[in-house]
């Protein structure tokens, strides 16, 4: 039974495929197990997946609140620490900013 799919909703071993999908026969929740299986991880802006530790670039200036100046497009950021659960998924140090966090959207791996 170690390829038993569990719901993610109610963590049931129930479930069944049905049409691509996986339905759970406890809560009649369908999920699609290719798009679960990407759930919790953060890409970059080309769509390579970003781990705790990489290093970034920036690809755009990016205005900073309280700073007179932007963290300008081409600036290397070092040992990243990842936020799933965020909007702003990237926790890191900017030379001459501090720690600050970053979208995901907005680098690249380096």
């Amino acid at each position: 039974m170690s390829d038993t799919i569990l719901c993610p909703k109610c963590q049931s071993e129930f479930t069944y495929e049905q049409d691509n999908l996986q339905v759970c026969s406890q809560c009649f929740h369908e999920w699609d197990p290719a798009e679960v299986s990407a759930e919790g991880k953060i890409f970059d802006s080309l769509g390579k997946e970003l781990q705790n530790g990489d290093s970034v670039i920036v690809i755009k200036d990016l205005p900073v609140k309280g700073a007179p100046k932007p963290v300008k497009a081409g600036t290397k950021v070092k040992n990243i620490r990842l936020r799933p659960d965020s909007d702003h998924n990237i926790d890191c140090k900017i030379d001459g900013f501090g720690f600050m966090a970053l979208k995901s959207e907005f680098v690249k791996k380096a």
